[in-house]
């Protein structure tokens, strides 16, 4: 989550609540998208001096407005360029379809059908940001930023594909 904070801070200055609301668009699939964890990491680049903050009022409302240091670019640029590690294809979920034999019969196929939709739904927003980003325009420095960007999106859509295809097919040898 620091690196993820890192860099957000790095295409401008942001509230905490801001922070959130850009963890939730895309991000949530490699990070936990909580306040807390959130928060936490703050809290911890904030100590490690990588992050800053200058607190504003804004109709009557204090606000902090979090932004990245020299040390924190730095910082974020030796992790950016660093080989991509390997952490493996670990699945939470799967241990409960491993283990749903132990589950009643009847709430085998409710659970899912109630986890595919999660999945249609998180495909949905994927989806909709790579259509968005076919026409967003940004200037030429920033083009390598957001073909990146929409990378990662793309590969989450197309992760989230995947992923129903393979719980309808579940759930297709279950009915059969």
């Amino acid at each position: 989550m620091d690196y993820m904070i890192l860099g957000i801070l790095l295409l401008g200055n942001r509230t905490i609540y801001q922070l959130r609301e850009r963890v939730n668009k895309g991000l949530h699939l490699m990070y936990s998208s909580s306040m807390g964890s959130i928060q936490a990491a703050v809290k911890k680049l904030q100590s490690g001096g990588f992050i800053r903050y200058e607190e504003t009022v804004e109709n009557g409302k204090y606000k902090k407005i979090y932004s990245i240091t020299d040390s924190g670019k730095q910082h974020f640029s030796e992790w950016v360029n660093s080989p991509i590690e390997a952490y493996g294809t670990k699945n939470p979920e799967l241990g409960k379809v491993y283990f749903m034999g132990f589950s009643e019969e009847k709430n085998r196929k409710r659970n899912l059908e109630k986890y595919l939709l999660h999945l249609e739904e998180q495909y949905d927003v994927l989806n909709a940001i790579c259509k968005e980003a076919d026409s967003i325009k940004v200037a030429a420095e920033y083009e390598d930023i957001l073909f990146y960007q929409l990378a990662a999106a793309r590969y989450g859509r197309d992760f989230m594909k995947f992923n129903i295809g393979w719980y309808q097919n579940l759930l297709k040898e279950i009915r059969d």
